[in-house]
């Protein structure tokens, strides 16, 4: 899904590190689009939403798409780069690592209650007293709990296969098979198959709905209609692309921009 890059950025530092004694801290932050923070880490574990718009996070490999009101987890120590997508109004929770409700191998992206969005504010808001350490440690439950969203997009690194999933994230309406492909990059349809497998543990078939259902995420949460996502993510059927989006999400599309 490439987008424009712009000089923008913002400090992806909290405004208090989260620690033993505070293990729970938010930034709430308002980022006009197209901002874009280059790879960097922490040594905190973050929880990242947006309230409005969305966000794109690449790191180890993979692109995922954030819409609002659902969150990325960002282990600590792993790099990673922050792309806005549309206005955004985000919340970063950051997490000390002997607190980490979520697995520190591996970021994924989960649904995030009303109840862990209220806590949120709250804690943004709080000072150190004795409900404010309860309200960190509701929310640190809240996390754990969270339900995880299948939004991952595994990224190639070998140059045949780089060229055909950049074609497609610039035109995921291209329906053109493996075959067609291999003619235009230069290697067989074995071959291509084969480097799905091995580079990025999934068929052709598979990474192309994933690269839709993120790209329909992305421009659900920009508010466009969904007979427009669904045409532009290459479903000539409205009730086609309903029926994917709500095996994958759990929800159809109508109903996943907020609620």
């Amino acid at each position: 899904m490439p987008l424009p890059h712009t000089r923008r950025s913002f400090d992806p530092l909290p405004r208090r590190p989260p620690s033993a004694t505070e293990p729970v801290t938010v930034n709430v932050r308002t980022l006009p689009p197209d901002v874009v923070v280059p790879s960097h880490h922490h040594p905190w574990a973050q929880l990242a939403y947006p309230i409005r718009g969305a966000i794109r996070i690449c790191a180890a490999g993979t692109a995922w798409i954030v819409p609002a009101n659902r969150a990325v987890w960002i282990p600590p120590e792993i790099d990673h780069d922050v792309t806005v997508l549309g206005a955004v109004e985000l919340r970063t929770l950051y997490i000390s690592s002997a607190a980490a409700p979520l697995p520190l191998d591996a970021c994924t992206v989960v649904d995030v209650s009303p109840l862990l969005r209220a806590l949120c504010e709250a804690i943004a808001e709080g000072v150190g007293d004795t409900r404010h350490h309860l309200m960190m440690q509701l929310a640190l439950e809240e996390m754990r709990i969270a339900r995880p969203l299948s939004l991952g997009l595994p990224l190639p690194r070998d140059r045949r296969l780089k060229t055909l999933c950049d074609a497609l994230m610039a035109d995921p309406a291209d329906g053109r098979g493996l075959a067609e492909w291999a003619e235009q990059v230069g290697a067989s349809e074995r071959t291509l198959a084969r480097l799905f497998q091995s580079e990025l543990d999934t068929s052709f078939g598979a990474w192309r709905q994933q690269l839709r259902l993120a790209r329909a995420v992305d421009e659900i949460s920009r508010g466009l209609p969904v007979a427009q996502v669904a045409a532009t993510v290459g479903y000539a059927s409205q009730a086609a692309f309903s029926a994917m989006f709500s095996r994958a999400l759990g929800v159809p599309p109508s109903r996943f921009g907020g609620r």
